[in-house]
């Protein structure tokens, strides 16, 4: 059986976002696969349940599912701009009842299913800013990664009657409502918002509820930086940070008017509620007072019911999760599949719904391995390569973004590159140094104030023993790495000349300038680096760089903005490094998980040739 290539990437039908049928008895979810000639990722509504073979149900995303369970609603494009559309399930073709300027957020279906909430971006005067009107900024909240220049966007709550498709704002103002969430008599939205005058400056996030026609009401401090609410029964159900935005995610349940209470989980592990590569599911119960939950574990993403209860196997990761009629619906990846539906009740095992895995191809399966840095600290780490291989051989060191991210041990759609070099002879080292999530709190904040210095030396200690094991050649090392992992890339080959190749992407080399023009750099400056900035920017060592280097970076990054590439690529090129950098057009921070496929392609393919010049015809 072949081995897999960058090619598989168009082949790649990966579902998220499952909804399960008031009755438990069928799921929509969102399928998104590659279109290759018209060079887009494309989302499609299917329906999967047991006994019947998965179907397609419509374009689109975010199906949610109406009370009595005989209608979905769901996000469809409409002139390019997301809609929420209605799917009667006893036949019939979409409707679309709202024409947000803007676009229309994920649907909340009212308890009485008469009406759908949602959270939508809003231009000055209710229209779509300007391109070409000057920019006026006040504050720091200007820009945002994948969206460019605010221009005086905020977002706020609608509800609209399902009947009529009339449509009323219910929030206003200069802010940003989260995602809003039904009280159960129907009168009242629980929403996130920072509505502080110096939001900009002071990171924060509290708990509201509003009725239409009113005034929201703010029902959390200070001294929770909350990030999610879910009325579920007759209580509120917080996602939030205790103290400022360090640290580990909790849950919190609080009563209307009431003071939070931390839910027992158990575990010293952060709340996942998902994200673009950070998977995870909202909370919901399940029955009774069973809230459902997920954690990352060691790299893998856990769903659990408190106090502390595992609900899916171990060596699985899910992205995405709902609850009916005492039933889980759920998505997860697996060693050999990049996602896919299951179905089940608690304590039972669960039927897997579809089958999304790619067929007719070879994988190769992460080990997992720990190793020890020099203050003695254990460090997990996924080592993927073929036993047959020759030893010993070229090593790739992975670094994660983050930095509070992690590998897991489970098939990787979006970095290809892994299973091709390991094809190709070579061992791939992914390493979950300190900050990475998924090992306890402590663990989770041993970087801050000190990156680089606190876990550059986790990196080395698991080179060296592959090295030690004479799995890899000292001679043909390498390192790569993502956002916090370009950093970490940059920072090493300002600290060892033992990589003959390094492939930062979307990189930050100076701290100073990023925490000025990152959309998150006043965040990042205060709650992250704190210290010496100086001290931890790769910049400040370039003079020591010696190996080749290929910068990656997408062209509208304003996450980590493509100056942090352009000022490693100037200063390696006038010391004379071997150095490269490509810049993706219109690419934002996020592009290697679901920019242009053509994209993703080319950097994977780049990073394969660059080691391959640089490294694989090397001496021992």
């Amino acid at each position: 059986m072949p081995r897999l290539t960058l090619d598989d990437l168009y082949r790649f039908a990966v579902p998220a976002d499952p909804s399960l049928r008031p009755d438990g008895g069928a799921v929509a979810y969102t399928l998104t696969t590659v279109d290759r000639d018209a060079d887009e990722n494309r989302t499609e509504v299917w329906l999967a349940a047991p006994g019947a073979a998965p179907r397609r149900l419509a374009g689109g995303s975010a199906a949610r599912w109406s009370p009595d369970g005989r209608t979905l609603a769901f996000l469809r494009p409409v002139d390019g701009r997301p809609q929420i559309n209605l799917l009667p399930m006893d036949g019939g073709e979409p409707v679309a009842i709202t024409s947000a300027a803007l676009g229309a957020g994920a649907p909340r279906w009212s308890p009485d299913g008469t009406r759908i909430a949602f959270s939508a971006p809003v231009g000055p005067g209710g229209r779509a800013p300007d391109a070409d009107a000057p920019v006026v900024i006040d504050r720091l909240e200007y820009k945002a990664d994948g969206t460019g220049l605010l221009r005086g966007m905020g977002a706020h709550l609608f509800v609209v009657d399902v009947a009529s498709g009339e449509t009323a704002q219910v929030t206003e103002g200069g802010f940003f409502a989260g995602e809003p969430s039904w009280s159960p008599d129907g009168t009242r939205l629980a929403f996130v918002a920072d509505m502080e005058d110096e939001r900009d400056l002071e990171t924060g996030g509290a708990v509201h509820t509003v009725a239409p026609g009113e005034q929201p009401r703010r029902l959390t401090g200070p001294d929770l930086v909350c990030t999610g609410v879910w009325w579920e029964g007759e209580r509120l159900v917080v996602t939030a940070t205790k103290g400022g935005p360090a640290g580990h995610v909790r849950l919190f349940t609080l009563t209307p008017g009431g003071v939070p209470e931390e839910v027992e989980t158990g575990l010293d592990r952060n709340v996942m509620t998902g994200a673009p590569g950070y998977p995870g599911a909202a909370p919901a119960l399940l029955t009774g007072d069973d809230l459902m939950f997920c954690v990352r574990d060691r790299g893998c993403t856990h769903l659990y019911r408190a106090p502390g209860e595992r609900l899916v196997p171990e060596e699985t990761s899910v992205s995405g999760a709902s609850a009916a009629a005492g039933r889980i619906a759920y998505v997860a990846a697996t060693s050999h599949s990049a996602g896919d539906v299951y179905l089940g009740r608690p304590g039972e095992t669960p039927e897997r719904l579809t089958d999304h895995a790619l067929d007719g191809v070879e994988l190769f399966t992460p080990a997992r391995r720990m190793f020890t840095a020099p203050d003695g600290t254990q460090v997990e780490g996924f080592v993927l390569r073929d036993e047959n291989a020759a030893t010993p051989g070229p090593l790739l060191l992975d670094v994660h973004g983050g930095p509070h991210n992690a590998w897991a041990p489970v098939l990787d759609g979006f970095h290809l590159y892994h299973q091709v070099l390991a094809a190709k002879g070579w061992t791939v080292l992914a390493l979950n140094p300190r900050a990475s999530d998924g090992y306890g709190e402590d663990f989770y904040t041993a970087a801050v104030g000190a990156w680089g210095l606190a876990d550059g030396q986790d990196f080395l200690a698991a080179v060296d023993t592959l090295v030690e094991e004479n799995v890899a050649d000292p001679g043909r090392l390498a390192v790569t790495g993502y956002s916090y992992g370009g950093y970490m890339t940059c920072w090493l080959t300002g600290h060892t000349g033992r990589f003959k190749a390094a492939i930062p992407g979307g990189c930050v080399s100076d701290l100073s300038s990023m925490a000025g023009t990152s959309d998150l750099g006043r965040l990042m400056k205060v709650h992250e680096w704190g210290g010496d900035l100086a001290a931890q920017s790769p910049i400040t060592y370039v003079s020591e760089v010696t190996t080749p280097t290929l910068l990656l970076h997408g062209e509208s990054d304003d996450r980590c903005p493509v100056g942090q590439s352009e000022q490693w690529f100037a200063a390696l090129r006038e010391r004379r490094v071997p150095v490269r950098l490509v810049r993706y057009p219109g690419a934002s921070h996020l592009f290697i998980l679901n920019g242009r496929p053509s994209h993703r392609h080319d950097y994977n393919e780049r990073i394969i040739a660059w080691l391959e010049q640089w490294v694989s015809g090397s001496p021992s």
